[in-house]
């Protein structure tokens, strides 16, 4: 595999962070969907096509919006790319200039700067400048079709939890086990979103498991007041 294919790790995090998103989408719309329909009907029928309807619909709402996102995003880098392209041509000692100061401002000497600057910029110019700037790797932009299909995908599985527990399990235990799944389901796209941001798990968690019981306590309130 040839370096250029090869996927950095912003790219992977990328793919990674639209799968999270698409993850607590698809549980908190499919679950909203379940407890709303479930309050005006308890017919089976009527929970799987609602449900699977707005499984599908939601799935693909998703990666639309993160493919937009995510192309106005690589648009913007590829911009920023042939800025600096030009100005190496029309500004070169102005570039060097912020390499040098990039350098010196992590502790490094004058001197030393100098050279380093002048080695990257005579080997690697644009990548150099990329970099330093704008912490951009020449050739690696954000995917959208990476983004949508992970968003896609991780929307459509994880609004399966819900779905699927609602739809199996029946009497008295129908909305305990539910919302149990869902608060499962959340705290663990919770977890990971946390890790990949270093953020603090518990509140992390503990925020997604609220807002799901929210989401779950609107739904089934707005089925019973029109039901």
């Amino acid at each position: 595999m040839s370096k250029k294919s090869k996927m950095t790790m912003d790219e992977k995090l990328n793919s990674v962070r639209a799968g999270v998103l698409g993850s607590n989408d698809g549980i908190l719309t499919v679950v909203g969907v379940l407890f709303s329909v479930s309050a005006v009907s308890g017919s089976s029928f009527a929970l799987l096509i609602s449900s699977l309807a707005n499984l599908v619909s939601g799935a693909f709402s998703m990666a639309s919006g993160e493919y937009a996102s995510v192309s106005s995003q690589s648009d913007s880098e590829k911009a920023i790319v042939e800025q600096e392209r030009d100005l190496l041509l029309t500004d070169f000692e102005g570039q060097r200039q912020f390499v040098v100061n990039f350098y010196q401002e992590k502790g490094i000497s004058v001197e030393t700067s100098e050279e380093i600057a002048d080695e990257l910029l005579n080997k690697k110019p644009l990548e150099t400048v990329l970099a330093t700037k704008y912490d951009i790797s020449l050739g690696h932009y954000a995917s959208p079709f990476q983004a949508a299909w992970s968003s896609f995908f991780s929307f459509g599985i994880a609004g399966l939890f819900p779905m699927v527990t609602m739809l199996f399990v029946k009497g008295n235990l129908q909305f305990p086990v539910t919302i149990l799944a869902t608060v499962v389901a959340l705290s663990l796209t919770g977890y990971i979103s946390a890790k990949l941001s270093d953020g603090f798990v518990k509140k992390a968690v503990l925020r997604n498991i609220i807002i799901g019981l929210i989401t779950i306590a609107i739904h089934y309130g707005i089925g019973k007041l029109f039901g």
